[in-house]
């Protein structure tokens, strides 16, 4: 007894200790805890994701008695400020891994876990269009043939090719038939990659696929309030481009409805090559800009009745009007995430109006982060929350500090100045702060995107959206046709400088893929820069610099293996070779992109004849016939590190084998094999399903291996299902 008493003084002094360093860390600190708060559920949110396999039941009720000791521990603030918000801040940490394993739980639903063919029956929710432009159908309600309900997809994803709409007119709420190849959503083409199942599991889409048969009408669209949003939006985006023909009503709809169905593929690449893609997402853009111009109509009505102005808060009930403005517009545009990113970020800033807040402030972007993460956790992961964010607390923090600079207020006549500087730092600011996001997702830089931006921006806000909403107003008496007219000239102008910026020389600068650390370093770096008080701040510049560093260091992986096996790709001197000029072309165009080879597959398969050991042919045994060994001499083959690879696609592999067994090579192919020659090492169909895509790179005279599914980790959407 006597030594437990003579070691709780000690540990009261520790903690007292412990206390008073952690107020070291945290003191600068106080007022701006709050803005730390998306930061710590982002780190929880982002570590659930990385984790290698997802946890058990005791591993979640462990984690979350962590949490709540901690938040009371915090709570009591029994040793003072400094360990009480260190405290809180693991505690968010925590619970933001609980609200991403719960949501990844919630929308759990069957996906399918094989390949499919055979009737397709379903109600279309969705219409857009694929990579390739072909007509992209969304059904839910769906039956499969032959297939119990409880293992059918919710919702499954079919591209209509050949003849298949020519039968039907797609129509939200329509119930269809047809004969489809279904599969499941595809994994990350390469490790660490791309990994289109994760999407497609927080989406509900079990399965994607296309037809080429007729697609047929069963029902008429059913009627109730599940899809009238939806019918009113594609009736809205119909009757534009009848007014409207061509790329500038199809742009104008996207704009107004969300809905991208008539914009081609060109016009789509002239707009990312120009760094405009942004203008066609119903995102912070347009969602502020609406708000925006309403609130600024309303309380200009309000001001010019005078003796109203006098009596009534003009101010809230222009914010009012805004609000219940953009809530339409999210409803209308189909509620995507973006949109829904962009309307609770206004809602936030519109409701500090109503209750006399500063509407734009940090505190109001993080109230906007924290609402997103947690009804969305895996926002987080998405090149549209990133860039979001970024730019809003970009231009916030730069806005704030040149609000304090007295010649930034424009006095006499340099006022007139004002708007035009803003504009300008505007684009800089925000095309500075998204350009590495933009380039670690899609692995280019628009060289010219700032020019583009500078000289279309401003028509959404003075043309295009205004027009939009008078257009609207006016609708219902007939007479929005001099704003639909307006809206088609800004439009034009959008798409003629997308198509002259797309087409000058280096337009697009391609990047190579960053290392894993890169993105999350640079993140944490930025915010520390933004919201850190004092000199320290300046350690965030210094993690920026390092986190360009390790860009440039990173590696590309000497041999990727497609997880089909319908393509191979082998780094040479001069880029990387693809085993086929077509085919698997999704594949093909994520690899180079990665590379920041801006290469066609047919240029990448022209470089074959580069690959290591492409010709070498070894002395095959007696037994080998004469017809296989010239069937044999027109399969890929290549040596990396000693050892010996051929790739081989279509019903022929298995007549290949031998010749290629006896070679001493490691065959990889897209057909499932059912016996192979004693000794020999078949990469089929089968292996690469349970490994996913493989790559291999160079450690001296050694390949070291990678697999697909060892990065992503065993989560519920790497395991089919729940």
């Amino acid at each position: 007894m006597r030594g437990l008493a003579l070691s709780l003084p000690a540990l009261a002094g520790l903690a007292r200790l412990a206390d008073g360093l952690a107020d070291r860390v945290t003191g600068p600190l106080r007022g701006r805890l709050f803005l730390w708060v998306p930061v710590c559920l982002s780190v929880g949110i982002g570590g659930y994701f990385a984790l290698p396999r997802e946890p058990a039941g005791l591993e979640w009720a462990a984690l979350a008695v962590v949490v709540v000791a901690l938040s009371l521990w915090a709570r009591g603030g029994r040793y003072g400020l400094g360990v009480g918000p260190l405290a809180l801040g693991l505690a968010m940490i925590g619970g933001g891994a609980g609200l991403a394993g719960l949501r990844s739980h919630l929308v759990a639903a069957p996906v399918l876990d094989w390949r499919y063919y055979g009737a397709v029956e379903g109600r279309i929710v969705e219409i857009d269009r694929s990579v390739s432009d072909a007509v992209r159908l969304t059904l839910d309600d769906v039956v499969l043939e032959r297939m119990a309900p409880a293992r059918t997809p919710t919702q499954v994803r079919v591209s209509l090719h050949g003849m298949a709409g020519d039968f039907i007119t797609p129509e939200p709420g329509l119930r269809v038939m047809l004969t489809g190849h279904l599969g499941p959503p595809g994994g990350a083409v390469e490790p660490g990659g791309f990994d289109f199942r994760r999407i497609a599991w927080f989406e509900g889409l079990g399965a994607v696929g296309y037809t080429r048969s007729p697609v047929l009408a069963l029902a008429a669209p059913e009627p109730g309030p599940g899809l009238m949003v939806t019918r009113l939006r594609m009736r809205i985006s119909g009757a534009v481009q009848d007014r409207l023909p061509g790329a500038p009503g199809a742009f104008a709809a996207a704009v107004l409805t969300g809905d991208r169905s008539g914009i081609d593929q060109t016009t789509m690449e002239d707009l990312r090559r120009s760094n405009l893609a942004h203008l066609l997402a119903i995102s912070g853009l347009h969602m502020g800009l609406l708000t925006g111009f309403v609130f600024a109509a309303l309380r200009l009505a309000l001001a010019l009745a005078m003796p109203l102005a006098l009596r009534v808060p003009a101010r809230k009930i222009a914010a009012s009007g805004a609000l219940a403005a953009g809530a339409f517009y999210l409803a209308l545009s189909g509620g995507n995430v973006a949109t829904e990113r962009a309307f609770i970020m206004v809602a936030v800033m519109l409701l500090a109006v109503l209750v006399d807040r500063r509407a734009i402030s940090l505190r109001s972007v993080a109230m906007a982060a924290v609402i997103v993460l947690v009804l969305r956790p895996e926002a987080l992961l998405g090149a549209g929350f990133q860039m979001s964010f970024a730019a809003t607390i970009a231009l916030v923090a730069v806005f704030g500090a040149l609000r304090d600079q007295p010649g930034w207020r424009g006095y006499g006549r340099r006022r007139w100045l004002r708007p035009v500087l803003s504009l300008v730092v505007c684009s800089v600011v925000a095309g500075l702060a998204t350009a590495p996001v933009a380039a670690v997702h899609f692995n280019r830089v628009a060289e010219y995107g700032l020019l583009a931006n500078v000289v279309t921006v401003p028509l959404m806000g003075s043309v295009i959206i205004p027009a939009a909403v008078v257009a609207a107003v006016l609708t219902p008496l007939g007479l929005q046709a001099p704003a639909l007219w307006a809206m088609e000239q800004g439009a034009r102008w959008i798409l003629t400088v997308a198509a002259w910026v797309a087409g000058l020389d280096g337009a697009v600068f391609p990047v190579a893929q960053a290392p894993p650390v890169v993105l999350p370093l640079m993140a944490i770096s930025a915010v520390w820069l933004v919201l850190w008080p004092g000199r320290m701040r300046w350690a965030g510049a210094a993690g920026i610099a390092l986190a360009l560093a390790l860009w440039g260091q990173g590696a590309r992986p000497v041999l990727l293996i497609a997880d089909t096996g319908g393509l191979v790709g082998v780094m040479t001197s001069a880029g990387r070779a693809v085993s086929k000029p077509r085919g698997s072309g999704f594949v093909a165009e994520k690899w180079l992109e990665a590379d920041g080879d801006s290469a066609t597959q047919a240029d990448a398969a022209a470089r074959w004849r580069d690959v290591p050991g492409a010709l070498w042919a070894g002395v095959l045994p007696a037994g080998v016939s004469q017809e296989a060994r010239d069937a044999a001499a027109e399969v890929p083959r290549f040596s990396l590190a000693g050892q010996r690879f051929a790739h081989v696609t279509g019903r022929a592999t298995e007549g290949h084998l031998p010749v290629l067994c006896a070679e001493g090579r490691i065959v990889i192919t897209d057909q499932r094999i059912r016996a192979a020659p004693a000794g020999c090492a078949v990469w089929d169909t089968r292996a690469l399903a349970a490994s996913g895509a493989r790559s291999a790179g160079l450690r001296g005279d050694r390949l070291i291996w990678r697999s697909a599914h060892d990065v992503s980790g065993l989560h519920r959407w790497t395991q089919g299902g729940p």
